[in-house]
This record gives C-alpha cells, sequence and structure tokens, in this order.
C-alpha cells in the first residue's frame, strides 16, 4: 500500500468512527471555538456567495455544520457539500433534513483531488480542516480553485499552532487534555484526541503560513488574506479567484 492510500485510508478510518456525535465533541474538544471560527470563514466569501443563485460548495463538509451555517448566512444561495466519507454524508444529511434545507444543500460524496464539480461553477468554495489530510494539498489546493469561477472566493478554515506564551497551554491541552476529555466518547474520540496535536504541529512545521498562502496565489488565488484566531489556535485564509 502507498503512502498516497495510508494516508487516505487512515482519515477514512478516523472520521468513521466519530461520524456519529462529531459534532458535540468538536465544539466541546476545541473549547467552544469551532462554530465562532466557521462563522469568521463564512463572512469573508460575503461578496461572491451573497449573490442572488450563487453556488457555494463546501469541500470537505463532514456534517455538513458549514454547508447549513452558508444557507442560512445567504439565502439566496445553493450549497453543494462535497466529503469523502459516507458515514459523515450520512449524519450531515439527517441535519440538514431537520433544519429544513433539503432544497438548497445538495451532498454528494467526492474526494477534494478530484472534485465533482465543473470548472467554473462555484461562486465561492469553502474549506474546513482539510489540508493536513490530503498528499499533495497544494496540488489539491489548485484543483479546488479551478472550481470557482473567475472574481469568486475561496475561503479556509484551518487548526492552527499558538506562537509564544499560548504554547505550551496548546501543548498540554493537545496532548493531554484532547485524550482525557475526549474519553467519554469512546475510543475513537481517544484515537482522535492523540492524533490531533501532534498532526497539527508537523504540518505546520513543515509547511509554514507563508508556503500556504504561496499555493494559493499558485493556484490562481489573488488579494489573499489569513487571520489567526483565538491567539492561533485557528488559521482563515481566503482570496479572489483571478479573472
Amino acid at each position: 500500500m502507498t503512502a498516497a492510500s495510508d494516508r487516505k485510508a487512515h482519515a477514512r478510518s478516523l472520521f468513521a468512527g466519530i461520524a456519529g456525535d462529531y459534532d458535540h465533541w468538536a465544539q466541546l474538544l476545541s473549547l467552544g471555538q469551532d462554530r465562532r471560527w466557521h462563522d469568521l470563514m463564512i463572512e469573508t466569501v460575503a461578496p461572491a456567495a451573497a449573490r442572488p443563485g450563487a453556488v457555494v460548495a463546501d469541500v470537505a463538509t463532514g456534517t455538513a455544520a458549514v454547508a447549513i451555517a452558508l444557507a442560512r448566512r445567504y439565502p439566496a444561495c445553493r450549497v453543494v457539500g462535497v466529503d469523502q466519507s459516507p458515514e459523515m454524508l450520512a449524519g450531515g444529511a439527517r441535519r440538514v433534513d431537520a433544519a429544513g434545507l433539503g432544497e438548497r444543500i445538495e451532498l454528494v460524496e467526492g474526494q477534494a483531488e478530484a472534485l465533482p464539480l465543473a470548472p467554473g461553477s462555484a461562486d465561492a468554495l469553502t474549506h474546513t480542516y482539510l489540508l493536513r489530510y490530503v498528499d499533495d494539498p497544494a496540488a489539491t489546493l489548485a484543483g479546488m480553485a479551478r472550481a470557482i469561477r473567475p472574481g469568486g472566493m475561496m475561503a479556509s478554515l484551518e487548526f492552527g499552532v499558538p506562537r509564544g506564551a499560548a504554547l505550551p497551554a496548546w501543548r498540554l491541552w493537545t496532548r493531554a487534555g484532547l485524550p482525557l476529555f475526549g474519553a467519554p466518547g469512546g475510543r475513537a474520540w481517544i484515537a482522535t484526541g492523540r492524533f490531533l496535536g501532534p498532526s497539527i504541529e508537523r504540518f505546520w512545521h513543515e509547511h509554514p503560513l507563508e508556503e500556504v498562502l504561496g499555493w494559493w496565489a499558485a493556484a490562481g488565488l489573488e488579494k489573499i488574506r489569513a487571520r489567526r484566531l483565538s491567539l492561533g489556535g485557528g488559521v482563515v485564509v481566503w482570496g479572489t479567484r483571478s479573472g
């Protein structure tokens, strides 16, 4: 089995095990920041997503939390949520139906590396906690950018690593707090807690923010901006597809 398939298999296994109560535990283990970070990311694509009839793609949509928030924030848009995990999408479908948004949100099984979207078909595209789970993040960003029309927008949210005095506390929380407080969620959440902190830190060590922003520019995005959230625990990046 190749390294690429190892990474994909791990991601599938990880999310299959936590799909049933992902939203509850994600909010708890992020100390209540997950939903606020989503909202801040969603606001950045307003110039494109608020257009009447806009199509907004949400990649790595999971259980559709961002897709639902997009549909509520921009009532004139249609949302296409894409995720590779059928277990997560099943939870997302239930949430979409419960929110009464089935006519405006379509959930599609697919991979970020090969989106089931035509070039230029999206007015805006969001992706959340994605880049650590793909084998070639630069190429994946380029592929997602091709799905956006010229003048459309892309925005992302990733976990970050705090700087300075906040770093020791972050490491303590991610190394000890996440597995401990995730334990009531079962073995899958303990494994997720143990994986998360080292995975986040390794990604940003190997790919500093300046490199990631370079990937965005190489993918054809301009007016690129980045914002660190909650002392650096989250990072939002957004930009406009060049013409």
